[in-house]
């Protein structure tokens, strides 16, 4: 089936990602690309729409990312959002400027074009009417420079305080502007307004949903296995395990997962992955206990690291162990995600810090002569989790928060031994289990566990004096990961999780929570 397709361009973006999720979420399919792309590559999506990402840079600037005339050439219409718009400006005419009052943060958006289809829906604020326009509650703007003159053939749509040119079209060619960030939960009606464009103005058919999606790739993936055989690297997170689901239901026994117990998961999480996809779900598992062979190769290291590269070179050697004694395997299913693909097509044209490093079965040696099925790979987290609803897996699994691939082993800070694993799991089963006792999980908290800290302090229990290990809880709130805010849960939770921690875990005497946002830290701790 061939799907009515929107291209994002990226020009750098924090929020391009986002852009082409709340596309899909309007059910119709979005590619991100570069605005470095070859116009082979972008028109081959025959896109029916374009969308221009923000980005950090100034359109004046001479090393400035540039628009590639095929966007224009192709008489599709274009949306310009923050420095996409400025670039539609500078490039048709208009003039941007430096702004002398920078606008960051929420901001006041009055509508000058009432009937407009890019606004149709949109709430009136509550301010009521004023001056013939009226006022949307919020918008969120992110820009230093601001579009001073339009190009000929626009008319403004709305403004705000500080731009006079908040959102400003040219009917008449099909180009779009908005100087605020739609795409971001800080502006409400956002997403309204891509859907409007998506569906009103580029006349997009709401066609990408995940029965389509389950049908269209079982055929794919009958047609590229044939009658050859699937190996995939269970971990029992959300995406392999979807993954697993999928291939399962097009090609059956042709598919083998093999598990490997790190000892590294959580409470539970090992007998739950296997009960899961053996038992429920019929799907032919090899479970490897490897729990000694990890305990062996951490023992002493306490360098976060050494910690993950250790974790990922034995889960290489270990998939790579059990896959041979399969006998003739032909293909390699991955749980890679859109992301995923994203972030690797990024690497060697953009430099970045490495702030951790991740493991995955994507670094399994070139020896392996194995063909790669990857049927999320188009897929966003949210996706993935509605795809795995549909395919009929349980909500433990769908709704599994995030874990790190080396497991635990990030989350027991200095050097790893089995009593310290099982004090951690203790502690952070306790955490879980009072944040869902409230419903805290889901919805109020995107990710939450425990943290076993490298230091001990003095405490009292009975009569007698301890002196024993911290745990450290930590639970945030998030649109996208990228960024994350410390979630604000209730003294009457924190003090029944700490209270139990103290008293039903051995080891631990004092109990703190990390009211730390990401940037400047990280949601893990290593």
């Amino acid at each position: 089936m061939k799907h009515d397709t929107i291209v994002v361009l990226d020009y750098g973006s924090q929020y391009a990602q986002l852009i082409a999720r709340r596309v899909r979420e309007a059910n119709v399919y979005c590619e991100l690309r570069s605005w470095r792309a070859t116009v082979e590559e972008v028109m081959a999506l025959e896109p029916k729409g374009f969308i221009l990402s923000g980005g950090p840079n100034s359109v004046y600037d001479p090393a400035a990312p540039a628009l590639p005339d095929y966007v224009l050439r192709s008489g599709r219409p274009v949306l310009g959002i923050c420095y996409g718009m400025q670039l539609l400006a500078h490039h048709l005419g208009g003039q941007v400027v430096g702004s002398k009052k920078r606008e960051y943060g929420l901001a006041a958006l009055f509508i000058d074009a009432l009937d407009h289809p890019l606004f149709s829906g949109w709430q009136m604020g509550e301010d009521g009417e004023r001056s013939g326009s009226r006022r949307i509650q919020q918008v969120w703007m992110s820009h230093g420079d601001k579009v001073e003159a339009l190009p000929p053939g626009f008319r403004v749509l709305a403004h705000s305080e500080n731009s006079p040119y908040a959102a400003a079209a040219d009917l008449d060619r099909g180009y779009y502007a908005v100087q605020f960030h739609p795409e971001v939960v800080h502006t409400p009606q956002g997403r309204l307004l891509l859907s409007n464009f998506v569906h009103r103005i580029c006349e997009c058919r709401p066609d990408w949903t995940p029965a389509n999606f389950i049908d269209e790739q079982t055929n794919a993936i009958r047609e590229r296995v044939g009658d050859g055989r699937v190996v995939l690297g269970l971990s029992g997170g959300v995406d392999s395990a979807v993954a697993a689901a999928l291939v399962h239901h097009a090609v059956g026994d042709q598919l083998t997962c093999v598990f490997v117990d790190t000892g590294l998961l959580r409470s539970g999480e090992a007998v739950k992955v296997v009960q899961t996809f053996q038992q429920e779900q019929g799907i032919k598992l090899v479970a490897v206990n490897a729990v000694e062979e990890y305990l062996e190769a951490l023992g002493g290291i306490t360098d976060p690291e050494r910690k993950r590269r250790i974790i990922g070179e034995k889960f290489i050697r270990i998939f790579e162990r059990e896959a041979r004694r399969l006998g003739q395997i032909d293909f390699l299913a991955q749980g890679t995600i859109y992301p995923d693909v994203i972030e690797s097509a990024g690497k060697g044209r953009n430099e970045a810090q490495v702030i951790k490093t991740h493991h995955n079965v994507g670094g399994l040696p070139d020896d392996m002569q194995f063909e790669l099925v990857e049927p999320l790979r188009m897929l966003f987290k949210d996706e993935v989790r509605k795809l795995g609803t549909a395919l009929g897996l349980p909500d433990s699994i769908i709704w599994r928060q995030p874990f790190p691939g080396p497991g635990l082993a990030v989350r027991c800070l200095g050097e790893i031994t089995w009593e310290r694993l099982e004090r951690l799991r203790a502690a952070d089963a306790i955490f879980m289990d009072e944040l869902e006792r409230a419903d805290y999980l889901r919805e109020t908290t995107q990710q939450a566990f425990a943290v076993l800290l490298p230091v001990k302090s003095v405490g009292v229990m009975g009569d007698g004096r301890t002196y024993q290990e911290v745990v450290a809880l930590r639970a945030v709130t998030t649109e996208d990961f990228m960024t994350a805010d410390w979630a604000r849960l209730p003294y009457e939770l924190l003090a029944v999780a700490s209270r139990r921690i103290v008293n039903e875990v051995p080891g631990v005497n004092r109990v703190v929570y990390d009211i730390t946002s990401k940037p400047p830290g990280t949601i893990e701790w290593e």
